[in-house]
């Protein structure tokens, strides 16, 4: 897969992969369906690995032939040494979890730096849904309050909040719409946080 390919398909992931060093050592928590590690494979010639653990994206994996480790992030991940990555991706997949900071302080001890992206529940038209009495939907949060996968809701403040107290610097801070930086107001304009991170 190259740059172009994934711009269409991700621009989100475009936009972070732009972080990741060519020929680095990087894990990727909770996959999906493997396009980052692909592409980062291909294009960056990186040595990448993922976790995941539902059946059908583990299978799509497979199918793209990238290294991937059926696991439950909420396990933590013991399997890894300390330092033993360049980069840990965490892409949309943390807010998800139970048990956020435990995996969080993982991901640091794991990697020498990490990039986590969540929908950013500040993002004004989730601000208006509840304003309006009803739990927000967007492209972002594309689920119903009944069905939906997201266990925590942070916004970009709260979550520098939490890297800070688990003893993570704050590189990069970005909010995306549409897989684009939003400048101004982003905490209330960007749908995606995405942090660039690495131990203090």
């Amino acid at each position: 897969m190259n740059f172009s390919e994934l711009s269409q398909l991700r621009p989100d992931l475009a936009f972070i992969a732009h972080w990741i060093k060519p020929q680095s050592r990087v894990l990727d928590v909770g996959c999906g369906d493997g396009v980052m590690i692909d592409y980062l494979k291909s294009d960056k010639q990186c040595s990448a690995y993922g976790t995941e653990i539902a059946d059908d994206k583990v299978l799509a994996c497979a199918k793209r032939g990238v290294n991937v480790i059926q696991q439950d992030m909420e396990n933590g991940l013991s399997m890894f040494q300390d330092n033993g990555f360049d980069t840990v991706l965490c892409l949309s997949s943390l807010q998800m979890m139970k048990h956020v900071e435990p995996l969080l302080r993982d991901i640091a001890r794991v990697g020498r730096e990490a990039i986590v992206s969540f929908p950013n529940f500040g993002y004004w038209p989730h601000r208006t849904a509840l304003l309006r009495g009803k739990m927000p939907v967007s492209k972002s949060l594309p689920y119903e309050w009944y069905d939906t996968p997201n266990l925590r809701c942070a916004t970009i403040y709260d979550f520098s909040d939490l890297a800070t107290e688990v003893g993570l610097e704050v590189l990069e801070c970005v909010a995306l719409r549409e897989g684009k930086p939003i400048q101004f107001l982003p905490n209330l304009r960007g749908s995606l946080a995405v942090f660039r991170l690495r131990k203090k």
